[in-house]
């Protein structure tokens, strides 16, 4: 009889909430997931992110780990498909049992990630999009990266407006949560008589042929585009415009299209000026001269063999450095309570992203600076910062 009383009580010890497991997290391994674009329209940002994130993790592992765990990061491919994304986030949540999700990419893809790692509480840390939805509604799970895609729009098509000539701005955008955050700001600016609204045209993933609504934004007057479009797509529209002989014609793009790849791929088009971006971080290139910049480059050399790292790289380091710094401020008894608040616990300046990461329990966005800058020569060049 006391043998049965004693199984007993084990058995309800074990099922107790003290007595269960952090998920994720053993005496030796820390299980981290993120969902990302490996073989679709944003793998250049998703591929370099994941390399970055990878080496880095592999530094702090060779270094002992964080208080003695390594960090395993387990990433799936959605290709930029939602139905993809939610099935990548079952398996990352409910079968390996991650702690966290880390720098996973796109908005719907993330919104719909967020309908199973809610109910489980599971931590989303710096995803690759800057939409609002990234913490709103707030919850005390979720943590943007950077400033989101609407404020960064919304005053870089004022500074445009305030510098640069801007009064009538069309639209390019993909019908998304993405292309929404876009379309938002510039409306809102409209109603507030900053900038005149001109033609608004929806665009599919996999289109290819801008001819046509670069000839209703001809017709329309406008002076300034704002675009929203996949990576490949936007260097296709740009230089499709100068083709069609619309050499004054001003682009705007977002963070999704403050990429390394869309100054060169520009370069390689013939197209060395009239394009703009607002973003919570700073490009690489003009950074070089800082030793912290400097080093990781070379370190990002040596671990994948890749020549410079690009936009995507940034965010990926970036965001791994906001993982472990959280991890390390949590202390050895790990749990997702403690790690949110060291999360709001963290405030540095970041050499990498050339932000300043300060969340708090009030404010879950880690940089709120928004970076505009205009691409010169194949190049990106800062021309205002904005706090």
């Amino acid at each position: 009889m006391k043998h049965f009383k004693a199984l007993a009580t084990a058995a309800t010890l074990l099922a107790s909430p003290l007595a269960a497991q952090t998920p994720g997290v053993s005496d030796t391994e820390i299980k981290i997931g993120g969902a990302h674009d490996l073989s679709g329209i944003f793998a250049p940002f998703s591929v370099p992110a994941v390399a970055a994130a990878r080496a880095y993790f592999d530094q702090v592992n060779a270094a002992g780990g964080v208080h003695g765990r390594k960090i395993n990061y387990i990433v799936e491919d959605h290709g930029y498909q939602v139905p993809k994304a939610a099935q990548a986030a079952n398996k990352l949540v409910n079968r390996d049992e991650v702690f966290a999700m880390l720098l996973s990419l796109g908005t719907p893809h993330n919104l719909a990630m967020f309908q199973i790692m809610e109910p489980k509480g599971v931590p989303n840390v710096s995803p690759i999009t800057a939409a609002r939805q990234m913490i709103d509604p707030p919850a005390p799970w979720k943590f943007a990266g950077t400033s989101s895609y609407y404020d960064a729009i919304k005053a870089t098509t004022q500074y445009m407006a305030d510098h640069e000539g801007t009064k009538k701005v069309c639209l390019m955008i993909l019908p998304t949560d993405f292309g929404k955050e876009i379309e938002a700001a510039v409306h809102d600016l409209a109603a507030a008589g900053k900038v005149e609204l001109g033609a608004e045209i929806g665009h599919k993933p996999d289109e290819t042929d801008f001819t046509g609504a670069l000839a209703r934004v001809k017709d329309s007057g406008c002076d300034t585009v704002g675009m929203a479009l996949g990576i490949s797509q936007m260097i296709n529209a740009v230089a499709t415009a100068r083709k069609l002989g619309m050499n004054d014609l001003k682009i705007m793009l977002s963070g999704a299209g403050f990429h390394t790849v869309v100054a060169k791929g520009l370069a390689q088009q013939g197209v060395m000026d009239g394009v703009y971006a607002g973003a919570g971080w700073q490009d690489l290139e003009a950074r070089m001269g800082d030793p912290a910049v400097a080093e990781w480059v070379a370190q990002y050399k040596a671990a994948t063999g890749e020549d410079y790292p690009g936009t995507g790289a940034l965010l990926g380091r970036s965001g791994a450095g906001i993982m472990v710094a959280a991890l390390e401020a949590a202390g050895p008894d790990l749990t997702r309570e403690n790690f949110i608040k060291a999360m709001e616990s963290l405030d540095y300046e970041d050499p990498i992203s050339g932000n300043r990461v300060d969340f708090s329990a009030e404010d879950h966005v880690g940089a709120d600076e928004v970076f505009v800058s205009r691409i010169e020569n194949g190049h990106w060049v800062l021309v205002q910062t904005i706090k």
